[in-house]
């Protein structure tokens, strides 16, 4: 009887010390809920490459004309929300950014190419189906006409 009671005190014993372990864990992870997303929040978005809006194929340029007067997007799966699977732009939450096909001459299906809307007006380009992004600067207004 004795050999069971000491097997138990030293079970409930690990017990305590994994729950206290992870309690510790959970509330350092929650007390800086920027630090628990961080790896790509901020930081990659500071090193980020940009692409002046006049400096995009004139396919880009329409569509960012297409977003900015609000449709008929050519393609059916214009403006539907995009994820951010790749973790390559900055952390917001579901439904902040929004995707738009950029047509590629010389293919029959959407291609690589794309926009992707911040709800803020910020504007991303990837011409190699999300695996990079540049941020669009300039005015977008302006210089959209070719």
């Amino acid at each position: 009887e004795k050999g069971i009671a000491e097997l138990a005190d030293k079970a409930r014993t690990g017990k305590l010390a994994l729950t206290a372990a992870l309690s510790l864990l959970l509330m350092a992870v929650t007390a800086n809920p920027v630090a628990a997303r961080s790896p790509y929040q901020d930081a990659r978005q500071q090193g980020m490459a940009t692409v002046d809006v006049a400096k995009l194929p004139a396919e880009a340029r329409r569509t960012l004309r297409l977003i900015e007067q609000g449709g008929r997007f050519p393609y059916p799966r214009g403006g539907i929300a995009f994820g951010n699977r790749e973790r390559l732009l900055p952390w917001r939450e579901r439904g902040y950014y929004h995707e738009y096909t950029v047509a590629t001459p010389g293919t029959t299906n959407r291609g690589t190419r794309r926009i992707i809307a911040g709800a803020t007006n910020e504007y991303y380009y990837t011409d190699d189906h999300y695996r990079s992004f540049r941020r669009i600067t300039g005015s977008i207004g302006v210089p959209l006409r070719e």
